[in-house]
């Protein structure tokens, strides 16, 4: 009797667990939970920058950052002052050159970081120069505003350009007589461009192209000293708070 009743039912149950839905289908993928909260509890740059605070003068915490990206090594520091020399080839251009060679100098060099892209820029210089009995001197305080240009890695390409006081002073020959100039300080413009190399937070290297160009120096008994020369630097500044 129980293998007729064994038969009888066989196709039955058979049949029902044929039709019976599956709870779970190996082929349905399902969202792997203990890899995601051990992800979570791993240490990101997103998360780490999401979590940085920052605690005012109030005592009250709040977030330094939403930016998700991981902060660039080149990144600058806003209100940074900067010191430093550059050295390298004077060219005396126009009318100066007549009167004097090219000529490696220095310059001193201040800087202060206004914003994310611009810089003020102040370069003291004075370099003087001589052509067999003629003589070039040329003094100047140029300020100019650095634009930079994009930040790529420590790497940053930039413009400038500005106004200065500038006070050139020539020896030179005149109907036959070898003449010294007036002394008077006049206004000028400057441009150019460069590139900075940041090393660390405290040092930055480069290069710098600059054109300055001083107005005309009125003379009373002899004729305008008029010209421009372009300096070509290698650069060098200390950054401090």
């Amino acid at each position: 009797m129980a293998l007729v009743a064994m038969s009888f039912f066989g196709p039955s149950l058979s049949f029902a667990q044929g039709t019976q839905p599956k709870a779970f289908s190996s082929k349905i993928k399902t969202p792997n939970t203990s890899q995601e909260l051990m992800n979570d509890n791993k240490p990101s740059a997103k998360h780490e920058k999401v979590e940085v605070k920052e605690i005012n003068e109030d005592g009250e915490e709040k977030e330094a950052s939403t930016n998700f990206s991981s902060p660039s090594s080149s990144q600058r520091r806003l209100r940074q002052h900067g010191i430093g020399l550059g050295l390298g080839q004077t060219f005396l251009l126009g009318n100066y050159a007549k009167y004097g060679q090219d000529k490696i100098t220095a310059d001193l060099l201040y800087s202060y970081a206004a914003s994310y892209s611009f810089d003020l820029l102040v370069d003291l210089h004075m370099s003087e120069s001589k052509d067999q009995s003629e003589k070039m001197k040329v003094m100047g305080l140029a300020t100019s505003i650095k634009g930079r240009v994009v930040e790529y890695d420590n790497f940053s390409p930039y413009v400038l350009g500005g106004l200065g006081f500038y006070a050139p002073t020539a020896r030179r020959k005149i109907n036959g007589t070898y003449k010294n100039t007036d002394q008077k300080m006049t206004f000028g413009v400057n441009f150019g461009g460069g590139l900075d190399l940041r090393l660390n937070d405290e040092f930055v290297v480069g290069v710098m192209g600059q054109m300055h160009w001083p107005f005309v120096t009125k003379q009373d008994d002899q004729p305008d000293l008029r010209g421009y020369y372009f300096k070509l630097l290698i650069t060098g500044m200390y950054l401090f708070q």
